[in-house]
């Protein structure tokens, strides 16, 4: 195949674009449309419905920043539950802890089956023992299941569309109850500059669910605006206690400086109610 390039629309007149050198896999699942390219600039990309999930090159920036706030501020996480994250990534990073389980509940098993193939970097991990693959809606998972988990971590898609729900309050409600005591949520909340009404919007619901409810940001070149917001929830752990004092190795962003930064919210999206 000759290069050629493919591109991501932010808003009617700016994106993203690519040059890739192939196209590695183009499918219709039965959940979306999934694209995988190799591209010059920034390796293998996976594309669901024409929007940038993942690439080689940056993934590590959204990875590490939605995982391991939660995780560093869990005196002792044993058991995880992820939604979304077909990708292997955020399970990844979950499993760098000495977790004694992790269950990983993805909608769509063509996703799975493709990032085993073309992203073993990231779904390596699906392949250690502690983990556990369910493939499932995650919204009826939470309301049906009887387990508790110490972390759980939404690495779902934007607020729009199908995936919408997992950004409503009775998904949140629903995830609370999954929650053991002293648990942490982490879920990504969009982005900053295109979805700023949403988050104000959601901020209400999620302060009046958790005493500890706190957004923070991290980069993500490859996403929409460059800057991307995330959730902390808890009822008994706040963000910013003294955290635990080792961070896993071989990481390429966070760091505990980070983490206190990441919450340094900009004026635009602070809370205007305190």
């Amino acid at each position: 195949m000759r290069e050629a390039e493919f591109r991501e629309f932010h808003t009617p007149a700016s994106g993203i674009f690519f040059r890739a050198k192939r196209r590695l896999l183009s499918e219709r699942t039965p959940f979306q449309k999934m694209e995988i390219y190799d591209t010059a600039s920034h390796g293998r990309v996976l594309l669901l419905d024409g929007l940038v999930q993942t690439t080689e090159r940056d993934e590590f920036f959204y990875h590490e920043m939605l995982v391991h706030p939660a995780m560093m501020a869990h005196p002792r996480p044993r058991s995880v539950l992820i939604i979304g994250g077909g990708d292997g990534g955020t399970l990844r990073e979950a499993l760098r802890y000495p977790v004694r389980s992790a269950v990983l509940v993805e909608i769509d098993a063509r996703v799975i089956a493709a990032c085993r193939k073309y992203f073993p970097g990231l779904a390596l991990s699906f392949k250690d023992k502690r983990a556990e693959t369910v493939v499932a809606d995650g919204n009826r998972y939470i309301r049906e299941t009887d387990c508790r988990f110490d972390v759980i971590l939404v690495d779902s898609s934007d607020p729009i569309g199908p995936s919408a729900v997992l950004h409503q309050r009775a998904f949140y409600s629903a995830l609370k109850r999954c929650l053991r005591p002293g648990g942490v949520i982490g879920a990504q909340a969009g982005a900053p500059l295109f979805h700023l009404e949403h988050l104000r919007r959601k901020r209400v619901f999620l302060k009046d669910l958790f005493s500890y409810s706190h957004y923070y940001l991290g980069p993500v070149p490859t996403y929409p605006g460059g800057l991307w917001c995330y959730a902390f929830l808890s009822d008994q752990v706040s963000p910013l206690r003294p955290l635990r004092k080792r961070v896993p190795g071989k990481l390429k962003y966070y760091n505990t400086d980070i983490h206190r930064a990441a919450f340094a919210l900009p004026e635009f999206l602070k809370d205007r109610r305190r």
